[in-house]
């Protein structure tokens, strides 16, 4: 009996995808296309999708092609979408080439100020999402897919991961939860992201089997540079088991919490004064701290109200935390800003620091700026100000002077 697979959007308004039909039939492999530009691009797009069959090992079977501008890492994932979707015992991989942008490395302390969503079956939405210098961007594989969608979205997540430049953004990918999210893996952790975000935690066990998951993989692919995990905190459960959710494994960087569903969760609205949710991200702030991580909050899901949301971010920084989500574009600059430090903090943070670096060069055990005496925590503050003013561009990265650092 023959079977059939569609993937990609419909619409009247579609750009840079497209929408392919596999039918299984026994008679030669056949290739429609049907696009606007098709006297422009039509054979290559007809060689790049023989150029995928092969690769899958099919010569059967009939492919329809409708294409509204899709890039090529966007149409190779589109037709292994739609074939395995109605061969599913295909175990052949298409991948396209690994750009040389694609193979950077990131660090457990790197700063997470705004973290940019990006639903991972929206590629438009990528190609430019790295000039608006987000600290990170997530391809997002769980709430913004819909179950349809969710094994054809895998692949263009991969490719893209494999294809995109996002310029110095940290390389996240949220999975889904349960054995779902542990498939996910297999499309992620081979293609060089850095960070797996876990979504609706509430055990250390949902960390240790996503950390067990990952060390499979990254053994059989040979992959050598670490995972990182960020744990998404969104219900009353996983609130009360924050700590030991935090500590559960070495990869873990930071712990997020989600305000959207644990408002629901716990029977309430979010509101913009955020009481209802002061302990939750109290207490988020503190497991964090406790297991040597980052802590990073919420996202602000109203996109037009500027306003609001440096409000938002302002009292987020003052409760303790180092970043929060976003979901458009324009909201990058704004929290960029009040994570900016201030010129008396930087001043303050700078003469910290020389005078750790005074009382290490003279081995002294204690360190003190004037009548006050310094302690590790305090210095590790003053070296975050000092790179997130360097980041910002507030002060000259060889401040201290020619050969020193």
């Amino acid at each position: 009996m023959a079977q059939t697979s569609t993937v990609g959007p419909k619409g009247d308004k579609i750009r840079s995808d497209l929408r392919v039909t596999y039918s299984t039939r026994r008679q030669p492999l056949s290739v429609e296309i049907k696009s606007k530009v098709l006297a422009l691009y039509g054979d290559s797009l007809k060689k790049q999708a023989e150029s995928v069959c092969r690769d899958l090992g099919v010569d059967s079977g009939k492919l329809v092609i409708e294409d509204f501008g899709a890039v090529p890492f966007v149409v190779g994932a589109r037709i292994e979408g739609a074939i395995k979707g109605a061969r599913p015992k295909i175990s052949e991989e298409s991948l396209p080439p690994m750009k040389d942008f694609c193979k950077g490395t990131t660090e457990p302390g790197r700063f997470r100020r705004s973290r940019l969503y990006l639903p991972g079956n929206q590629p438009k939405l990528m190609l430019n999402a790295g000039i608006h210098r987000p600290d990170a961007i997530i391809l997002d594989l769980e709430d913004s897919i819909s179950p349809p969608e969710k094994e054809s979205t895998r692949f263009v997540v991969r490719n893209a991961l494999r294809s995109v430049d996002f310029f110095e953004a940290e390389r996240m990918v949220r999975i889904n939860q349960g054995e779902l999210g542990l498939k996910d893996l297999e499309y992620v952790v081979p293609h060089n992201v850095h960070l797996v975000l876990i979504p609706k935690v509430e055990s250390a066990e949902q960390v240790e089997n996503i950390e067990e998951r990952i060390s499979e993989i990254c053994g059989a692919c040979g992959r050598e540079d670490p995972v990182y995990l960020m744990p998404l905190i969104e219900t009353a459960r996983g609130v009360m088991k924050a700590l030991e959710i935090a500590e559960a494994s070495l990869r873990n960087v930071a712990l997020a919490i989600g305000l959207e569903d644990y408002s629901a969760d716990i029977g309430t609205e979010r509101t913009a004064e955020g009481r209802e949710s002061f302990m939750a991200r109290s207490i988020i702030v503190n497991a964090a701290r406790a297991a040597g991580i980052q802590a990073i909050d919420s996202v602000y899901s109203d996109v037009s109200d500027m306003e609001g949301l440096r409000s938002f971010v302002e009292d987020s920084r003052s409760l303790g935390f180092d970043g929060v989500g976003c979901i458009h574009p324009r909201q990058i600059r704004v929290i960029h800003e009040v994570h900016r430090p201030s010129e008396e903090e930087i001043k303050k943070a700078k003469e910290i620091i020389l005078a750790y670096d005074e009382a290490r060069e003279k081995g002294f055990g204690v360190v003190s700026l004037g009548s006050k005496m310094i302690d590790p925590p305090v210095v590790k503050r003053a070296l975050r100000t000092v790179g997130l003013a360097v980041s910002g561009g507030l002060l000259e990265k060889n401040w201290k002077g020619p050969g020193k650092s």
